[in-house]
């Protein structure tokens, strides 16, 4: 039975494409792509020094249009993704908002279609980019942890850019072992093992304890004043984008802009097959924004989250099931869930609502405030992130006097 379950979990590693240790992170992120796309690695390694000093979108202009049909596996097309959704953003913020450019060039605009197209992304820089493939060793036989990690590329922001990706990798990590409790339950339903089925929910428990302690180093290492005034604008998109309200034309793709959203927390996978998990019921206008999330994620594990929100309802299941530990075990994983969304929630308020309320002075031109309601992803995020706590909160079993309701079912 034992050796069964490790064999399924792995047929769902490869069809979900993450992996016990790192979840959803891709494992090994090259840094190098064949020479004929040197021009692209050379802006994206440099981006920083030349948005400072106004170069990029002069070098972007120069730039050949080059076909990405040499690209020939998975991690080449996700470090090319990566570069050119650097070098677009950057392209597209490098006067802050009071010029964002309106027309991405076709030497950027084209092949990052084409690349987009072969992954089944959206040709922006999203979560899946700047977070999950974003990284390396630097130290190769060392751990993976804050001090041994690093970006491959990065926007103005110094430490504070470093910091803001790198937690948010290690977020993701702290996430993999709760994505394999899920697969347990999952698993675990299907057959009636109570016992394996609990044993997923405290995996899951666990994760999300895990998740929300990591996140607290973001408190120290990422600046708000810098989050807010330098970082913050070179991950936003072009829909529901008060500086980009037509979108964003691609020179070469399309006649009309094309709306698009930047990268959000929202476009976690992890976050989103917990919902799915543990039966969380957004309302419509919350549940839409997550929806169309999903298109911002690597196919292979959008199919997780679809997989699991078809699975027969975990919460009926426990509620069938007159079992007040399964009961206690889903209760916390939804309080483990509230907290960690508690936890989000004040952060935005000190990285976004404080610097924003004082105004704190930025040195790209103004960057920033035009964003000070409006999510990187284009959702009113107090909002969203209020609806999502809220959301869980309900999900919560209330705790029955065991003998009567145990009668009852």
């Amino acid at each position: 039975m034992e050796t069964n379950s490790r064999e399924a979990l792995q047929e769902d590693y490869d069809a979900f494409d993450i992996s016990d240790e790192l979840g959803f992170i891709l494992e090994e992120p090259l840094n190098h792509l064949p020479d004929h796309y040197q021009v692209w690695l050379d802006l994206a390694n440099n981006l920083t020094h030349l948005i400072k000093s106004r170069k990029l979108r002069d070098l972007v202009h120069k730039m050949p249009v080059l076909s990405p049909n040499l690209l020939s596996n998975h991690r080449e097309l996700r470090l090319a993704h990566l570069a050119l959704g650097f070098i677009s953003m950057g392209y597209v913020w490098q006067e802050g908002q009071q010029s964002p450019a309106q027309i991405l060039p076709k030497a950027l605009a084209l092949p990052y279609w084409l690349v987009s197209d072969r992954l089944g992304l959206p040709a922006i820089l999203t979560y899946a980019d700047s977070v999950l493939c974003n990284w390396k060793l630097r130290d190769p036989t060392g751990d993976m942890e804050i001090g041994n990690l690093d970006l491959i590329f990065s926007f103005p922001g110094g430490e504070s850019c470093r910091g803001f990706f790198i937690v948010s990798l290690l977020v993701e990590m702290a996430a993999s072992s709760g994505i394999t409790g899920a697969l347990e339950v999952m698993h675990a339903m299907k057959i009636c093992d109570l016992s394996s089925l609990q044993r997923g929910l405290v995996k899951v428990t666990q994760s999300l304890k895990k998740m929300k302690e990591t996140f607290k180093l973001m408190h120290n290492h990422v600046d708000p004043t810098a989050f807010h005034g330098t970082l913050r604008i070179f991950v936003s998109g072009w829909r529901d984008n008060p500086m980009l309200p037509r979108g964003l034309l691609y020179e070469g793709v399309s006649n009309e802009p094309i709306l698009l959203s930047g990268g959000s927390a929202a476009q976690s996978s992890a976050l989103q097959c917990y919902d799915a998990l543990l039966c969380i019921q957004h309302d419509d206008e919350t549940g839409a924004f997550l929806t169309r999330m999903r298109e911002y994620m690597p196919p292979a594990h959008r199919r997780l989250i679809e997989t699991l929100s078809v699975c027969p309802s975990l919460r009926d299941f426990i509620l069938s099931h007159p079992s007040s530990d399964l009961c206690q075990a889903f209760n916390s994983c939804i309080s483990a869930l509230v907290d960690l969304r508690n936890y989000h929630l004040k952060t935005v308020a000190k990285y976004v609502i404080l610097p924003g309320s004082q105004a704190m002075g930025c040195p790209l031109r103004g960057v920033g405030t035009a964003l000070n309601t409006t999510g990187t992803g284009g959702s009113s995020f107090m909002v969203f992130l209020k609806s999502t706590r809220n959301a869980t909160q309900k999900a919560l079993i209330q705790e029955r006097p065991s003998a009567s309701r145990e009668t009852e079912i």
